[in-house]
């Protein structure tokens, strides 16, 4: 992304299309702010408190657990998408100002919030309710990177890169066990691992 290409100018001449669309414009900003850390970041922590009280009132082993995993995958966001962005330093959109658009902070947000509430809440759910919870999660994401690239504010390629660092993040909160669903799980009586 940092150099020209084929690829970026794919990625540009497909950025406009969505931009000039019908899509409707009030849709997308609404959709585009569901990405901002004031929206997304207090569903993570409704769902971090109630999974963490819920689990320490049923005297889960390491309870705490899930919850820190989530917060700690929220902090990642900012400590990897900034120095990503200064290392790329790509232009935005036309009207948009300076440099650092790549990767977006604001899917990458989305991505990690939404996502790590998801994961921490499965476990509770009956698989009717997983579904349509999944289900929501990806369509509000999709809704968040459509939304920012019609509203122009972003390239695709710059959603893309954070849909996959997001993806990421989540891949490692499940790989290392902080949501219950790794292969080294542990009862409520006798941990595994």
């Amino acid at each position: 992304m940092a150099a020209e290409g084929p690829l970026r100018r794919l990625d540009e001449r497909t950025g406009r299309a969505l931009a000039a669309s019908r899509l409707p414009g009030a849709a997308a900003e609404f959709f585009a702010d569901l990405g901002n850390m004031p929206v997304a970041v207090p569903v993570l922590a409704a769902a971090v408190a109630f999974t963490a009280l819920r689990a320490f009132r049923a005297g889960a082993f390491r309870w705490w657990l899930a919850p820190l995993g989530a917060v700690v995958a929220m902090v990642a966001v900012p400590l990897l998408v900034i120095p990503l962005k200064l290392a790329v330093d790509r232009a935005g959109p036309p009207g948009a100002d300076g440099s650092g658009y790549y990767p977006s902070g604001h899917t990458a947000t989305a991505t990690v919030a939404y996502g790590a509430a998801v994961l921490l809440l499965l476990p509770l759910l009956a698989a009717g309710a997983r579904r349509a919870l999944v289900t929501g999660c990806v369509l509000v994401n999709a809704g968040v990177g459509l939304g920012l690239v019609r509203s122009g504010y972003h390239w695709p390629l710059d959603v893309a890169a954070s849909w996959c660092l997001g993806g990421t993040l989540l891949w490692a909160l499940t790989a290392c066990g902080a949501t219950g669903r790794s292969s080294c799980r542990s009862s409520w009586r006798t941990p595994r691992c």
